[in-house]
């Protein structure tokens, strides 16, 4: 993701829909008290599975801000991206009226690990226990990875560059690079992120497979990363959509410089292979530092990826120090989506967006339900800890086996 120095993506909007608060305000409110929202999963036909807590988005009514025609096409996880997409452009004070002077400046870029399961579950039992004649014409398209960009560029009227990163989880910060690799071949503006939604029976049954899901019945104890206790990651709904410009294009519009993408890296060391993405992931940020030009010693905090097994903690603990040295030893490091649940493609990019409101408010947020840590890591818990924030990384790792990391710097730095 090297960016030259003629035209460097800047975060300009933030949208977020999380099972902690249905705006970006709403989300860093609940995420810097560190206050926890898991509980048992009350989703029609989940309720009987092993799989017991979950973060669940409560209170979305998608009807009250998106148009009927694009709600019938359209399955849940869609409905989160477009949400969280017209609270990103309304933060960047964009709109699609504004944009659609300048269709071709737009892109949008998303990453989907589990594509529209609720949508296509209501399909196959109208197909199942009604007959063909009874499955709408959108089940061929609301499943699909790709449907959330497509329908937020539809909407929008957006027809610049667009992609979707079909991966697992750390395909949200590879989004995010795709993003910042189209401002540097000349698009203006990238609208890019990533929402998921989980938690209907098909899905959950799916998710079953995982060895690494936790499938404990104490929302206080579900997910518990770098403890003795720790018995695998509970799964999310929701995520977060960013406004990514070109930093000389939004200053000419008075925009504010919320932060800048300045380095990204990327490594796969195989599906379950815990121990092996020690060195995956340690390679990654060693990449992100180069692609920032970041000596290890500039970073301020590092929002970690936090899969809650033993062997992925331990790996992730020994990674951060491997490419950090001693100043990983001792730099903040915090995981906030213990309150929240792992929203997979979805959780990096909410990592990201609570980075850059780390930086924005001075403030680590705490890591939820975890007191008891076992590994050599500064982890913020209990509540949020001041500190002077310039620079932060963000750290995630998939099922299958990717590794990426990503560097924030500080919006006031957009000049550096």
């Amino acid at each position: 993701m090297s960016v030259p120095h003629s035209r460097r993506p800047a975060v300009t909007g933030i949208g977020v829909v999380a099972p902690n608060g249905l705006s970006t305000d709403a989300f860093w409110k609940s995420t810097k008290e560190g206050i926890s929202v898991l509980d048992r999963v009350t989703r029609d036909g989940c309720t009987r599975l092993p799989l017991r807590i979950a973060g669940e988005v409560r209170g979305f009514d998608p009807a009250s801000v998106i148009e009927e025609r694009y709600l019938v096409q359209t399955d849940r996880f869609t409905h989160f991206a477009m949400v969280a997409t017209e609270l990103a452009l309304e933060d960047a004070r964009l709109s699609r009226a504004e944009n659609s002077d300048s269709p071709f400046s737009v892109g949008v870029v998303t990453a989907a690990g589990s594509g529209g399961g609720e949508f296509g579950q209501r399909e196959l039992q109208r197909l199942w226990g009604q007959g063909s004649r009874y499955v709408g014409p959108y089940q061929s398209i609301a499943w699909f990875y790709a449907a959330s960009t497509g329908q937020i560029s539809i909407r929008g009227g957006f027809k610049g560059p667009c992609g979707v990163v079909a991966s697992d989880e750390a395909g949200g910060l590879d989004a995010v690079a795709h993003a910042a690799g189209a401002i540097r071949r000349g698009t203006d503006t990238i609208v890019v992120g990533a929402a998921e939604a989980p938690l209907a029976p098909y899905s959950a049954v799916c998710q079953l497979g995982y060895e690494e899901l936790s499938t404990c019945d104490d929302p206080a104890r579900a997910y518990r990363p770098y403890t003795t206790g720790a018995c695998g990651f509970v799964p999310a709904e929701g995520g977060a959509m960013l406004v990514v410009e070109e930093e000389t294009a939004a200053r000419r519009r008075d925009a504010k410089i919320r932060a800048r993408l300045a380095g990204h890296a990327a490594t796969f060391t195989g599906a379950s292979q815990w121990e092996q993405s020690r060195e995956g992931l340690a390679h990654a940020i060693r990449g992100a530092l180069r692609d920032a030009r970041c000596a290890p010693e500039e970073i301020d905090v590092v929002f970690a990826d936090a899969l809650g097994v033993p062997e992925a903690d331990r790996a992730e603990a020994l990674a951060i120090a491997d490419a950090l040295g001693k100043h990983g030893l001792r730099v903040p490091v915090t995981a906030p989506k213990t309150g929240t649940g792992r929203a997979y493609c979805g959780a990096p990019v909410l990592d990201t967006a609570a980075a850059v409101l780390a930086m924005e408010n001075g403030l680590v947020p705490p890591t939820p339900n975890v007191f008891d840590v076992c590994h050599d890591l500064d982890l913020v818990t209990g509540s949020a800890r001041p500190a002077e924030l310039r620079t932060a990384l963000v750290l995630s790792r998939g099922l299958m086996g990717s590794n990426a990391a990503l560097v924030l710097r500080h919006g006031s730095d957009a000049h550096s």
